[in-house]
């Protein structure tokens, strides 16, 4: 049995290593510095822990700097993702440019548009991510709001399901969305979020000011902290006794009232 649960281990591992796309991956301390540098959009960095102290605090340096992601594991999960020199480091390549709520809203004001964003808060299923953009643009919003931490990645799979509307759509990654909400609240913008637990229903609202839609995550839904944040709670009425919508169809549904509401 325990060779049996080797093999298992080692098959996962193949597995997990023949879906990493080797064309999204910069490796080494030069290649990945560079292109940090050069502005190049990162999903996130990968780091060897304990590399060597100097070169460990430059990569956080610029990380912070540059709002990348960055998990620092053991050299062999760097060494299955890629079998190369990679020096201690390896960067993921994201698809999308990732730009800055701050920079994104008076934009949005200046071309006289009603603000309509979603903020991603836990969705991490590439395949709901996917397809709530795809919803988020055919309804007319203008940015996907996700935190620096715990979400999906936006790979080719996200990409496909998105049908193309994540290359359309502006990606903002914050470092966390109460700061984001309070951001927004404070920028007029009222910041509502979908509770099973609330009494008001999505099509009693007014939908028509500049509004931000927390959307939660498949299992366990917006965050308490974020919860305690937002303008209001509603709820999405059902009939059955299943026990929610999917995320993505829950967002899809919510959207087209905004829409229905804006005419």
């Amino acid at each position: 049995m325990k060779q049996v649960f080797v093999l298992f281990v080692y098959f996962v591992d193949f597995v997990r290593n023949m879906a990493i796309d080797k064309k999204s991956l910069i490796y080494g301390r030069h290649p990945v510095m560079d292109a940090i540098h050069s502005g190049t959009p990162f999903d996130k960095l990968i780091l060897q822990k304990g590399i060597q102290r100097d070169f460990e605090n430059t990569i956080k340096k610029l990380s912070s700097r540059f709002n990348i992601p960055l998990q620092i594991v053991p050299k062999e999960r760097l060494n299955k993702i890629t079998g190369k020199n990679h020096q201690g480091v390896v960067g993921f390549l994201s698809l999308v440019t990732y730009y800055k709520l701050e920079d994104v809203l008076p934009t949005i004001f200046e071309r006289s548009e009603v603000p309509l964003l979603l903020l991603l808060d836990g969705v991490t299923d590439v395949r709901n991510f996917g397809a709530i953009a795809r919803s988020a643009e055919i309804c007319g919003a203008q940015a996907l709001v996700v935190p620096k931490k715990g979400s999906a990645q936006i790979n080719s799979e996200s990409l496909k399901t998105s049908a193309g509307a994540l290359s359309k759509l502006i990606v903002c990654r914050e470092n966390n969305l109460v700061e984001a909400i309070e951001f927004l609240q404070l920028s007029g913008i009222q910041v509502i979020a979908s509770d099973l637990q609330a009494k008001d229903l999505v099509y009693e609202l007014d939908l028509t000011y500049p509004t931000a839609i927390v959307i939660g995550s498949e299992g366990k839904g917006v965050s308490s902290a974020v919860l305690r944040k937002v303008n209001q709670r509603f709820l999405i009425p059902q009939k059955g006794t299943t026990d929610s919508f999917n995320v993505s169809v829950a967002t899809g549904i919510i959207l087209y009232e905004v829409m229905r509401q804006r005419g």
